[in-house]
């Protein structure tokens, strides 16, 4: 992932730096696990002399590797010299115990593990961030009264907290699926060439995990096998289509014709380069956009799941790319969110007012039950209630000053059972709303 996109944490994860490092230990390891087994022959003096002297530098791994053309077998070459460089002449150099027994994908894909689950560590933390402002920006509107919108068209009046508690139940359903995700991927497999463990001890994969946090993999062939990896990118890609949905809705809102709420607009900001008036809401456009990769690299994943019998190394390329590629950008989409949703600008005014713009269109619903409610039919009820509607959408539509939808049913003999005191029952939006306390209840009990 390109700078421009990418946090320092995450980052961090994700450089050669920390791979080798992980590298690094996962080889001590085996080796001090070796040791405590006492049958390959390494002391426990030689591991902690091994423990003591290894070490890497990454440029000098990718000049060997220029030569092996084998990234592990540069590893342990460079990490060799470290090892042996102050062992007294004559003796025996204690790197030889390095790697004993084991496979390029014992080492590389145990320490993927390892990265992974650091790396969903962050994620989790960004959720539970996300999802706690969302779940406080909803109590804080909660009694704001603005006009759902179904199909882009007005539906019912409701409250602008119940988008950030629709929100906050959203992130807490990424968080299940992300410690899920987490708990599968947690595996590590130190198992030899092709899984039977036949030159090394399963003792040693249990050693190492155990210290790495993870659990050994039951029956891994020569690889972890790449489901792990698709329910993690499949989580990660559900995630990021739930920040674009969130992230659209902004967009949505920030319209001209809408403007109930917009992103921060900073001082000094600039719109646009050729229209000084400008307020665009590129973050969350940003947002909106590496979704797509997040969610394309899902089908990466899935493709890397069928590989020729005990493994190849078709999905190696691919998933060094679109792994961290996807956790990279989920993770900076999570910043932009949160700063977004944080400053997120709202406009109760504009809400109420766009409310009342089709004239009472929204409340014809209530004019439908209430019509039933006299002893008319449904049917009858409905062509009622349409024609008078339709009239209104007519006169909207031509920007005509017309009747409102109350008016015209006033005016209307058909409807003439509808007493004014029904009528002002009717057209009261807070009558929509007499159990919306429901789900602001429910909202208090949710924790991440």
């Amino acid at each position: 992932m390109i700078n421009r996109y990418t946090r320092p944490e995450m980052g961090a994860i994700f450089s050669m730096q920390n791979k080798f490092s992980i590298w690094k230990e996962i080889e001590v390891l085996a080796c001090e696990a070796q040791a405590e087994l006492g049958k390959s022959g390494i002391t426990k003096e030689e591991a902690a002399w091994i423990r003591a002297h290894a070490d890497f530098t990454v440029e000098r791994i990718d000049e060997i590797e220029k030569v092996t053309n084998h990234d592990v077998i540069a590893f342990t070459t460079n990490m060799a010299e470290y090892i042996d460089a102050d062992v007294p002449q004559g003796q025996e150099p204690p790197s030889r115990w390095v790697h004993y027994g084991m496979t390029s994908s014992d080492l590389g894909d145990t320490a993927l593990s390892y990265q992974i689950t650091q790396a969903i560590d962050i994620i989790i933390a960004d959720i539970k961030q996300l999802g706690e402002a969302c779940k406080r920006r909803a109590f804080e509107f909660q009694e704001t009264l603005c006009v759902g919108r179904t199909h882009g068209i007005h539906a019912e009046p409701m409250t602008f907290g119940m988008k950030f508690g629709s929100w906050a139940w959203a992130l807490k359903r990424a968080q299940t699926r992300m410690e899920e995700a987490r708990a599968v991927a947690a595996c590590g497999a130190i198992s030899g060439a092709v899984g039977t463990y036949s030159s090394i001890d399963p003792f040693v994969e249990e050693y190492v995990c155990e210290k790495l946090g993870l659990t050994p993999d039951p029956l891994s062939t020569q690889v972890l096998a790449r489901d792990r990896h698709a329910q993690v990118m499949a989580a990660l890609a559900v995630t990021a289509s739930t920040l674009e949905s969130i992230a659209l809705q902004v967009r949505l809102l920030q319209q001209s014709d809408v403007i109930e709420a917009e992103e921060p607009f900073t001082k000094g900001q600039k719109g646009s380069s050729a229209m000084p008036h400008k307020r665009n809401p590129i973050t969350a456009e940003r947002v909106c956009g590496l979704a797509r990769v997040v969610k394309s690299n899902a089908q990466v994943a899935l493709d890397d799941v069928a590989l020729w019998y005990e493994r190849d190394i078709s999905h190696s390329g691919a998933e060094r790319v679109a792994l961290a590629d996807s956790f990279t950008a989920l993770d900076y989409m999570f910043g932009k969110m949160q700063w977004m949703l944080d400053g997120l600008q709202t406009y109760p005014a504009k809400m109420e007012h766009n409310l009342w713009r089709t004239r009472g269109l929204i409340f014809s619903s209530k004019v439908l039950l209430a019509l039933v409610d006299t002893g008319i039919s449904r049917e009858d009820a409905y062509v009622i209630v349409q024609r008078n509607a339709m009239k209104v959408w007519e006169d909207i539509q031509n920007a005509v000053d017309g009747p409102t939808y109350r008016e015209r049913l006033e005016a209307d003999p058909d409807a003439a059972a509808l007493t004014q005191a029904v009528l002002d029952e009717i057209f009261d939006p807070w009558d929509f709303l007499t159990r919306k306390d429901v789900v602001f209840d429910r909202l208090k009990g949710l924790e991440f």
